[in-house]
């Protein structure tokens, strides 16, 4: 079976239709959750204030409701319209921008507190066009990206490299760039499980350790503490779940949400957004 960076450009593969169809499907969001969380983690992020996150490849804003669920405020970006015109649709609550990662970003230095990635950066690795140089794109991409981190920082890439070729180049580029760290590996004797994050630092030099028996980090140590991040992760999902059944009922999401939707609102400058009152939230009959 192909890889999708194999077949066609982001931009193009995630038309409209692949999309709805990326967004809905409930294994997809399973696992886009948990490699969130587990980026999140791996982001070390300190846990008594909000920090400001870039999402690098939002999609549909699959990893940013993670982001929202930990506290944290975040601006995503995407080289596919359809993708961010579905996260519209969902109206998430991070800031969203059309932006070809490849060409690199214009943030003025030290905007963000750390960035994380999900199953993107491997995008960068195929040459789309003759004018589309993998070497060149992922210079732009990592100097750019660590000019806009504050120091010290941490920004975290979930990828699924094809090659050891690909680990290289990634892991060299982004040296060059003025990044440290390396590529942590769970689970890495489990096919089903294995997962591989490029966590890159600003001003830090400390690499985290792989889940799993023999969990381990290229260009590091070796660890394990497989049943304790199994226990973290499905306290979050279970907690997620929580979440999502309150919001996806009327009548039964709290105060507390819908006045943050509303102020969200207003700080767009959205026209028509109710006043908050005494009344706001309040439960109704049901109607017969």
């Amino acid at each position: 079976m192909s890889r999708p960076e194999e077949i066609a450009p982001p931009e193009i593969f995630y038309g409209d239709v692949e999309a709805k169809k990326y967004t809905g499907n409930t294994r997809v969001q399973t696992i886009q959750a948990d490699m969130t969380d587990r980026a999140i983690e791996l982001l070390a992020l300190p846990t008594d204030e909000a920090q400001f996150i870039l999402d690098i490849g939002c999609g549909s804003g699959l990893s940013g409701e993670i982001l929202d669920e930990d506290g944290h405020y975040w601006v995503g970006c995407d080289v596919a319209p359809s993708m961010l015109e579905v996260a519209l649709q969902r109206e998430v609550q991070g800031d969203l921008f059309l932006q070809d990662i490849g060409q690199g970003f214009g943030f003025r230095p030290g905007t963000f507190d750390a960035a994380i990635s999900i199953s993107v950066v491997q995008w960068l690795l195929n040459a789309d066009s003759t004018s589309h140089s993998p070497a060149q794109r992922l210079t732009r991409f990592f100097t750019t990206l660590h000019s806009c981190l504050r120091n010290p920082s941490r920004a975290v890439f979930q990828f699924y490299p094809s090659s050891d070729d690909q680990v290289h180049m990634l892991t060299t580029a982004a040296q060059r760039a003025g990044f440290g760290g390396g590529v942590v590996v769970d689970y890495p004797n489990s096919a089903k499980k294995r997962k591989m994050y490029l966590c890159l630092m600003v001003g830090q030099s400390e690499i985290p350790r792989g889940l799993g028996d023999h969990g381990m980090e290229v260009e590091g140590g070796a660890g394990a503490e497989g049943e304790e991040g199994d226990r973290v992760k499905n306290e979050k999902r279970r907690r997620r779940e929580r979440l999502k059944g309150k919001k996806a009922v009327k009548g039964v999401v709290d105060k507390e949400w819908i006045l943050k939707k509303k102020e969200l609102y207003r700080t767009r400058g959205k026209e028509g957004v109710p006043r908050d009152s005494k009344f706001t939230a309040r439960k109704r009959k049901p109607k017969f």
